[in-house]
């Protein structure tokens, strides 16, 4: 890996509601952001700037051009003086660490004392990183629980079926006398038969798709009844 530049970026973002405050924040910022390069030595360091968007995501003009020169070795250090001026989700932030570790770059949010580049702070870094699979953990457990829900109120989970419903009940009947996924498929082939997409080329796991789909259909009937 080449050596990673000397330049520091320096991420600063005010929202539209702040901005309207005279952009409060923002010298506030650069302050913090500038007393930690004299105590750091960082003698070159580029400001960024996003005005007037929120932290709900990184699609930000500011953070992006950021993320672009260090990836491509531009700046080796980003720092913000907070991290809800980087990202008010924390799962982003874990996204953000381990980008920069696989890129090679330094991430530094002086709030939390979080500087991957000593031991303390990476410490810190992991401790968010552990608290941020928890709650990747905790919303698939809110989506599965939520998905077990509908199920039970009889609603069809998995993808709608857009197959003609004469296409479906031929692959079960064929099924029901014995024959094979492969020829099923074949059967369909010869005969000319469109898939669910309209393709003209079924193979044995298409077939098997449209049985588990068609057990699925028997399911949510049997619990609306």
């Amino acid at each position: 890996m080449k050596p990673r530049a000397a330049k520091v970026i320096a991420y600063l973002r005010v929202s539209t509601e702040e901005q309207s405050l005279s952009g409060l924040g923002l010298a506030d910022q650069r302050l913090v952001i500038e007393r930690a390069a004299e105590s750091h030595h960082w003698d070159h360091v580029a400001y960024v700037i996003d005005e007037g968007f929120s932290a709900k995501n990184l699609a930000r003009p500011g953070i992006a051009e950021a993320l672009r020169q260090l990836a491509c070795g531009e700046a080796g250090v980003l720092v913000v003086s907070k991290l809800d001026r980087l990202s008010r989700s924390l799962l982003d932030f874990a996204q953000l660490m381990e980008t920069a570790k696989r890129q090679g770059w330094e991430l530094v949010v002086l709030d939390l004392a979080i500087d991957t580049c000593t031991p303390s702070g990476a410490l810190m870094a992991n401790v968010m990183a552990s608290f941020a699979e928890y709650e990747r953990q905790l919303i698939g457990q809110r989506t599965s629980a939520a998905l077990q829900v509908k199920k039970a109120q009889g609603a069809r989970l998995g993808r709608p079926c857009t197959l003609d419903p004469a296409v479906s009940q031929r692959i079960v009947a064929e099924r029901a006398e014995g024959r094979s996924l492969t020829t099923i498929a074949n059967a369909l082939n010869s005969d000319g038969v469109s898939t669910a997409r309209g393709g003209r080329c079924w193979f044995p796991s298409t077939v098997a798709g449209v049985l588990r789909s068609a057990v699925l259909d028997r399911e949510a009937l049997g619990r609306s009844a």
